[in-house]
């Protein structure tokens, strides 16, 4: 019975037969990676096992930062603000386990090329635990900079979902994954690592100093100079995603709809769709005055939540990239978000409804939100997962015994 549910018919035929097409591009530009990186990644490859499946190493990267997730809810429940803003060794553990992450996140292609198992299940698997990865970098990154449950963390949090979706829809597209001269998987991580040590030296509350207590730069207007370094940190970030990362993907979507005779402004809206639906909701659930996500603090387990939506989406677009398919553009996981969305906002458009939610039920319909995206999207999962090692006959987390390629 369970083999059924878990080899049910997802992919057709047609989709299946594109793999034989799958061809892995890839562009890094960032020179850290070149003339830095690339070399300690070849260093750190050799002390991999020869057997051991590059998926493997993928899932494994992952769950260091699944554990300093937990160090989070169990330690730092306030999210850096406080008492309970967590023993300062806890902000070390997440610039390691991020570390490691990338680290592993990046090995794993050289050992499926050392192996000679390299495949397009190993990009899909790669892809989507990148995609889960969001949320909870963006969670231990709200932590670090002490911002706690507050709306500065859902800003943070939806730059880093819309960034990722941007990059993946991008190379739906163009067929390659484009990394820039300074980019989120390099320059991006080596910050947040800085960012985490510094949590770890001096706690999580040095990010709450005014930037004129830290730096004295005279021709910087009051309004800059009396922000909140942690606010500093976002404005950068955002600016950044605003006007470098934004503008060069959507100029390299629109090259390439301009070569496949494809209407730029009309595939953008149908493809944008999903991630609009998605920030929207977030945002107007969480932001509501009748939801207690945030004063209750429930934004951890919000952002777990509605970080495996986001990693179903995301990875529903590199699997239609793969299979050479039309662009996906609904989830059912997105219905509940809706809906809470939809319920705390009703008593704004109807004073005199009153609130639906209490803040028991809210939390109650949060935690089953929770419980139906992980046994839903595990079951799409692996029954991706299983067709992809039916069809191409291999396995996801072993390769057979076989000699190094030089």
């Amino acid at each position: 019975m369970f083999d059924s549910i878990f080899r049910s018919e997802f992919l057709t035929q047609e989709q299946l037969n594109a793999l034989h097409l799958y061809k892995y591009g890839a562009i890094d530009r960032s020179f850290v990676t070149k003339y830095i990186l690339s070399h300690y990644w070849n260093w750190c490859v050799q002390f991999f096992p020869i057997n051991m499946a590059p998926n493997l190493i993928t899932l494994t990267g992952l769950f260091f930062m699944i554990i300093n997730v937990a160090f989070a809810i169990f330690l730092a429940p306030d999210m850096g603000v406080g008492e309970e803003s967590g023993p300062h060794w806890i902000y070390i553990s997440f610039a390691i386990g991020l570390w490691l992450y990338s680290t592993f996140d990046n090995v794993d292609g050289k050992q499926a090329r050392r192996t000679n198992s390299s495949s397009p299940l190993g990009e899909l698997f790669d892809h989507g635990c990148d995609a889960i990865n969001c949320s909870f970098a963006a969670i231990l990154q709200s932590t670090a900079l002490g911002l706690g449950h507050s709306k500065a963390s859902v800003l943070l949090y939806g730059i880093a979902m819309m960034g990722f979706y941007l990059s993946t829809v991008e190379e739906y597209h163009t067929g390659v994954l484009y990394l820039g001269y300074v980019n989120a998987p390099t320059e991006g991580v080596i910050l947040s690592c800085i960012v985490f040590l510094l949590s770890g030296i001096y706690g999580p509350g040095v990010w709450r100093l005014p930037l004129k207590e830290v730096v004295q730069v005279s021709w910087l207007p009051s309004a800059v100079t009396d922000m909140y370094l942690s606010h500093v940190v976002i404005w950068w970030i955002g600016l950044l995603f605003l006007f470098t990362h934004v503008p060069l993907c959507f100029y390299a979507m629109y090259k390439a709809c301009e070569e496949k005779k494809k209407p730029f402004v009309r595939t953008m809206l149908a493809q944008n769709t999903p991630i609009a639906t998605y920030i929207i909701s977030l945002y107007l659930w969480v932001m509501s005055p009748y939801s207690t996500i945030l004063t209750h603090r429930h934004f951890i387990l919000f952002s777990i939540t509605t970080g495996i939506v986001f990693g179903r989406m995301a990875t529903k677009v590199i699997l239609a990239h793969l299979t050479k398919s039309k662009f996906p553009k609904f989830t059912v996981l997105l219905i509940p978000l809706i809906v809470g969305a939809v319920v705390t906002n009703v008593p704004r458009l109807f004073p005199s409804v009153g609130p639906i939610f209490t803040a028991e039920s809210e939390y109650m319909f949060l935690l089953a939100y929770f419980v139906f995206a992980v046994i839903a999207y595990m079951r799409w999962a692996i029954v991706v997962i299983n067709s992809f090692c039916d069809f191409l006959g291999i396995h996801c987390l072993t390769i057979p015994n076989q000699k190094k390629v030089a």
